[in-house]
């Protein structure tokens, strides 16, 4: 408990070591934590919500309650783990309570069509590449869109997010078989609308960096008093 790793020749703080200092109230520590899960608890949040403001809202308050209660955090699973789990509960609470609130037609209005905008670098690049990459992340976003919810989810943690079959099953408490079986059907529904390989761009879809990440950091810090 409490060692650092090596990566490519810098010095990473593990999960114990970035948890303690984190309760010591170290605001680099806090930002370490929140760059390096960003990404995923957005896609998780997204996956559930699809919605880009509402995933944006769930990530600070999923990162607002994870701080609040930092101390209950026993290194018994992954920080990323214990993290995306606060977040999926958050997103999953969200969404009931809009379903209480608005009809399912209304719902399904609303969120059609939803696609993020991704800020692609346009430095150097040819045009029509740059075109053609964002059409094909507006695909894939409209396809995962209009996948069910139980496949959705599996899709984007598992090949999205690249979680393993393992840590998909534990996010979601289904068993392992659950998650093959779900992606395996969630593969087939998108291959209707897909019709070429998609894998080596997948990686791009769903980003969470810059502007978008800095702000919720920033936010976050704002709530938890260690605003520089």
């Amino acid at each position: 408990m409490g060692r650092s790793v090596v990566k490519t020749g810098a010095i990473v703080p593990d999960d114990a070591e970035l948890v303690r200092r984190a309760l010591a109230r170290d605001p680099n520590a806090f930002r370490f934590i929140m760059q390096r899960h960003n990404r995923r608890l957005y896609r998780i949040a997204r996956s559930v919500l699809r919605d880009n403001t509402d995933a944006e809202d769930v990530v600070q308050e999923a990162y607002a309650a994870a701080f609040n209660h930092l101390k209950d955090y026993r290194g018994e699973s992954s920080l990323a783990a214990w993290l995306s789990r606060i977040a999926l509960n958050e997103a999953l609470g969200r969404l009931r309570h809009k379903r209480t609130v608005e009809n399912f037609a209304a719902l399904e209005e609303i969120t059609e069509g939803a696609v993020i905008q991704f800020p692609l670098s346009t430095q150097n690049d040819d045009p029509e590449r740059t075109m053609a990459q964002r059409q094909i992340l507006q695909l894939i976003e409209r396809a995962t869109d209009a996948l069910p919810d139980v496949y959705r989810l599996v899709f984007v943690t598992r090949v999205i997010e690249g979680m393993s079959v393992e840590e998909t099953a534990e996010l979601l408490g289904i068993k392992p078989e659950t998650v093959k079986t779900r992606l395996h059907r969630a593969r087939q529904l998108l291959r209707d609308q897909l019709d070429k390989e998609i894998g080596p761009v997948l990686t791009n879809a769903f980003p969470f960096a810059g502007r978008r990440c800095q702000r919720v950091t920033a936010a976050v810090m704002l709530r938890l008093g260690l605003v520089e």
